[in-house]
């Protein structure tokens, strides 16, 4: 085959009009389907531009656009027009800036980072009276979260709280929300909210924006939640040519709003759609596979499908049965030594997954000992370093002198004599005047104050003229942050460190000037980062680049796959999850699917691992097995039987 494409694949590529589910299996290519089909839209006629491709990381979004552009025997950089491949947060970060307004927010917009949200929930619980015992300001967020990832706006989520804290937490919701309007702050979960309601209050602004595109492509269309998928609808149902390409066996991220049933019920949504499955695995063995079949077949809705390997044979997943959790750590260690002796076996094909962030503790200690390289993906972003948020504080107050959040942070970040009680006064004059304390700076008028207003005065000529690379070397030189890291950390070590980050911001600004040749932006360049500082999936593919174990959660394996896999802690309360087994029903599927993801980022082998006992508060506590090692390997019993669709 000259293109490359199996016949599915091929028929999923050649169906060009009207709504088309593929669904795609693990390892059955579904990125090289993705581009092929934007290629062959292109060579059909269609415009690139009129070709919107929507998914969820930015490495994924990047991935296709370089392979639907090698594909048509481009170069990316001399394309007059090409499509849009954007994640669903850049996507409606752009629709937000253009029509947000008539939601009753400012075009010039704030995307407030974790701290900033940390603050304004710390403040609309002092502002309820909520003492701190009842609900922490990370708690509100993330029921809030929860809420907003299912559209529920202050109001609905009043009518669903079904506790007094649910209840306490509806109220600081309305609370933290309308402060956040008020400063002309959204986060994160806003991007898709606010896009959703634009659409829902604003027929017109819906139209002219599904009017931009002819065809839409949606990638992990099982990972949708509410907000996601009406946008999804709004913009599709004009000309209705919509690929969805997901996979319902490995919908995973139900606790954060994603809605399997998305993906379960799209012919219910669009009757004449076609339906393609994908179902030829070229990443693992027929013996991995035969345990993954059998366990999701297990799951009691989703699509019928099977996956067939193209490789034949392979080994038989293994079974270790430890004595307790550090004897589980000590002989997967060992096995793992036994596997690097071998010849042309690499640390980085190695990975162990985990079902919560508590497992890895006795691996880490036992890696350490064997000095076995590992990494545990999901350390400190970059974006949280403390000499990062100051720079980008000052590079948005340099954009928008009216972000309340960043400006206190940097007003006396390095100290330039406005202490607590100017801020203080600084605060209770906006509070009062109505305004923000930029525009009562002029008011309070001291050297300090002057000059502090008068260097971000000067800063925002610099950035009118300046690369962005360059303003920010003047922001670094003309605040002197140089000398207050020299001051505040005697390490030449913590230094050198912290020197190296302010490099690497100047770094990504003179990349992303020569990505956009137009004139950079300031505020398109902090939309950028925003957006990529809750994107995981740049983390994750740096810290893999190093050749060392990956030690991980089974949520964090998604995407990815290596020869060795050990998944550990395969037992009733871990894999299913205590929380889980109480609810049962459709938590046990997820659970089940998460199991299935795990089973398939396996190549060559697989060991399965469950300790005979482990410690809870210190004492040894008898384990049982998962259920979901008796459904792989054929002995399960009474299991009820399963729905398909």
């Amino acid at each position: 085959m000259s293109d490359g494409l199996n016949p599915p694949q091929r028929e999923a590529v050649r169906t060009l009009k009207g709504p088309l589910l593929v669904l795609a299996g693990a390892g059955t290519g579904k990125t090289r389907v993705v581009t092929h089909r934007i290629a062959e839209l292109i060579r059909h006629g269609t415009l690139p531009e009129r070709i919107l491709a929507v998914t969820f990381t930015r490495k994924a979004a990047g991935e296709m656009l370089d392979r639907a552009t090698k594909l048509l025997g481009g170069k990316r950089k001399k394309q007059v027009s090409r499509p849009l491949i954007s994640t669903f947060h850049s996507l409606c970060v752009k629709i937000l800036r253009r029509h947000v307004e008539h939601l009753g927010y400012p075009r010039k917009f704030t995307i407030c980072d974790r701290s900033d949200q940390q603050s304004e929930a710390r403040a609309a619980l002092r502002e309820i009276r909520c003492p701190d015992q009842s609900l922490k300001p990370g708690d509100l967020l993330s029921i809030v979260s929860q809420w907003k990832s299912r559209s529920f706006e202050p109001g609905r989520a009043a009518s669903v709280a079904d506790s007094d804290r649910e209840h306490i937490a509806a109220a600081a919701y309305r609370r933290y929300q309308s402060n956040l309007k008020a400063k002309g702050m959204v986060d994160f979960d806003d991007l898709l909210l606010l896009t959703q309601q634009l659409f829902a209050k604003h027929p017109a602004v819906r139209r002219e924006e599904a009017g931009l595109f002819d065809h839409i492509l949606v990638d992990e269309y099982q990972d949708t939640n509410q907000s996601q998928y009406q946008i999804v609808k709004g913009l599709a149902a004009g000309h209705r040519n919509l690929c969805v390409v997901g996979d319902d066996d490995q919908s995973i991220y139900g606790w954060r709003g994603a809605e399997v049933q998305h993906i379960l019920g799209f012919k219910n949504d669009w009757p004449e759609a076609k339906v393609v499955r994908l179902e030829e695995n070229y990443r693992s063995t027929a013996a991995i596979l035969s345990y993954a079949n059998t366990l999701i077949a297990f799951n009691r809705v989703r699509h019928e499908k099977v996956l067939r390997a193209a490789r034949p044979n392979g080994q038989t997943p293994r079974v270790l049965q430890p004595r307790d959790e550090n004897d589980e750590a000590e002989k997967v260690v060992a096995d793992i030594q036994l596997i690097l002796s071998k010849p042309g076996v690499r640390a980085q094909d190695i990975a162990i997954l985990c079902r919560t962030n508590e497992q890895p503790r006795a691996f880490e200690t036992e890696l350490r000992r064997a000095k076995l390289p590992y990494v545990l993906l999901g350390g400190m972003s970059f974006f949280d370093r403390k000499e990062i948020k100051d720079l980008l504080s000052y590079l948005k107050v340099i954009e928008n002198p009216q972000d309340e959040a960043s400006l206190l942070r940097i007003i006396n970040t390095p100290a330039r004599n406005i202490g607590a009680s100017t801020v203080k006064q600084l605060l209770a004059t906006a509070t009062t005047e109505g305004a923000t304390v930029w525009d009562v700076l002029p008011a309070h008028a001291s050297e300090a104050t002057t000059n502090f207003q008068q260097l971000i005065l000067s800063l925002q000529h610099i950035a009118q003229k300046s690369s962005l690379a360059g303003l920010i070397s003047e922001v670094i030189s003309r605040t002197g942050y140089h000398q207050e890291l020299d001051r505040q950390y005697p390490d030449p070590n913590d230094r050198e460190a912290r020197n190296a980050s302010l490099e690497e911001i100047i770094n990504a600004a003179a990349a992303f000037d020569g990505r956009n040749k137009k004139e950079s932006r300031l505020q398109e360049f902090l939309d950028d980062i925003a957006l990529g500082t809750r994107d995981s999936s740049d983390d994750k593919e740096s810290q893999l680049q190093n050749n060392a174990i990956a030690l991980m959660t089974l949520h964090s394996a998604k995407g990815l796959e290596f020869p060795f896999v050990y998944m550990v802690g395969m037992e009733e309360g871990i894999l299913p999850h205590k929380r889980s087994v109480e609810i049962e029903g459709d938590a046990i599927d997820e659970e089940r699917r998460l199991c299935y993801v795990g089973v398939t980022r396996a190549q060559e082998q697989l060991t399965l691992s469950f300790a005979l006992a482990r410690r809870k508060w210190g004492k040894l506590r008898d384990t049982v097995p998962s259920r979901f090692l008796y459904e792989m390997t054929g002995k399960a019993e009474n299991v009820r039987k399963k729905k398909t669709v």
